[in-house]
């Protein structure tokens, strides 16, 4: 059953140098037929599973980016989704948003939308950055529209930041978290920059054009991040997420805790009935299928339980709770030492993770290093 809805919104009016999601520049685009789209999708996910959509706890418009759409635009998208996905039980609607997209107009449109959640790119505070990056923004325009959504009546509100950024200097770093702690918001999140393939940065990077700081540098940006966010009184609760008592991001909660969530929409992914799934990406491969009265899922696997107990964990070590012994055996029907008591015991001994009667954790040190610790329990074919 499912526990949220993602909502894939694949324009944008610029792709940014590092995005490798599903998306396509907004000009000359059937944003309306994929709109309409949308809610066909929904409805025959809904007609074909009325019981697994019934308790729907938050819902997550991402993209690509969704405030590219107009107002109009949006007021159709919203009044789509209230038209299908049952409310009765959703506490978190959020939206991803570019800073200088969100016009007064389409803020109180998603507000009266039901939205209650903004989660706004802004990357960095310095200028010559962003542009390196693809970014379109300034600062005012985070200033201006933090202000106005406030205004309208949004209090739950998260910006993004990135470090280990081209030529990003810890002055940089240090001087955009400041910028970003002074808006005194009740959430944020900070990655660092993954260079993905299918991406600008990736065809600079293998031409050795893309110079990046060391890993030890980017070691000391986390290590000033998390300093900087605590002594604001923000809870780290997962690797890059930080927030205020009572504003954790509830939809991303639901794939750290591998529970099951609907995605619609072209290049979407989804996990429903022990079945991960993706959609059609193209555009028009996506609505022909949609149109034609099917659902437009191009791939899916049906999770073996080995696969389960290895997403259990790595997926649930991120969070700074990490994995719980109870919770555990309730969804895999056996203890967590049962497949990986000698993995455990290295690892504590290394300093990388807590293990006690309440369940497993990464340790401060172990925060660092924890893609590598996520693979040590990838032990099964």
């Amino acid at each position: 059953m499912a526990r949220g809805v993602y909502i894939h919104i694949p324009f944008c009016h610029q792709i940014c140098n590092y995005c490798d999601f599903n998306k396509f520049y907004f000009k000359n685009q059937p944003v309306d037929e994929y709109i309409e789209a949308l809610g066909k999708e929904m409805a025959l996910a809904t007609q074909k599973n009325p019981e697994g959509f019934r308790h729907i706890e938050t819902i997550f418009l991402g993209g690509g980016t969704p405030t590219a759409l107009s107002p109009q635009q949006l007021d159709k998208l919203l009044t789509l989704i209230h038209t299908y996905i049952p409310m009765n039980s959703v506490t978190e609607f959020t939206s991803e948003a570019n800073p200088d997209e969100l016009s007064a107009e389409k803020l109180q449109v998603l507000f009266d939308g039901g939205v209650n959640r903004l989660s706004m790119g802004v990357q960095s505070f310095n200028q010559e950055l962003l542009q390196k990056i693809g970014r379109t923004h300034s600062n005012e325009h985070v200033y201006k529209t933090t202000a106005l959504a406030k205004k309208i009546g949004f209090q739950n509100i998260s910006i993004d930041l990135m470090y280990g950024l081209p030529g990003q200097t810890m002055a940089q770093w240090k001087d955009s978290l400041e910028k970003a702690l002074v808006l005194d918001l009740p959430h944020f999140s900070a990655y660092s920059l993954i260079v993905e393939p299918k991406t600008i940065f990736y065809n600079q990077y293998a031409k050795g054009k893309l110079l990046l700081p060391t890993e030890d540098l980017e070691a000391d940006m986390y290590d000033v991040l998390m300093q900087q966010m605590e002594l604001h009184g923000l809870q780290q609760y997962e690797i890059s997420n930080f927030a205020k008592p009572g504003y954790h991001s509830e939809h991303n909660k639901i794939y750290w805790d591998n529970d099951e969530y609907a995605g619609f929409g072209a290049g979407a992914h989804g996990y429903l009935a022990g079945v991960r799934y993706s959609n059609h990406g193209p555009l028009k491969k996506y609505m022909e299928t949609v149109l034609a009265g099917e659902l437009p899922i191009v791939h899916e696997h049906e999770v073996s339980q080995a696969e389960k107990r290895e997403e259990q964990m790595f997926l649930g070590l991120r969070k700074t709770d990490g994995v719980k012994h109870r919770i555990y055996e309730e969804k895999l029907k056996t203890p967590i030492v049962a497949h990986y008591d000698s993995v455990l015991k290295e690892l504590v001994s290394k300093g990388l993770l807590e293990h006690d009667d309440i369940g497993v954790r990464l340790t401060r040190k172990g925060r660092f290093v924890g893609n590598e610790v996520f693979q040590q329990f990838l032990l099964e074919e």
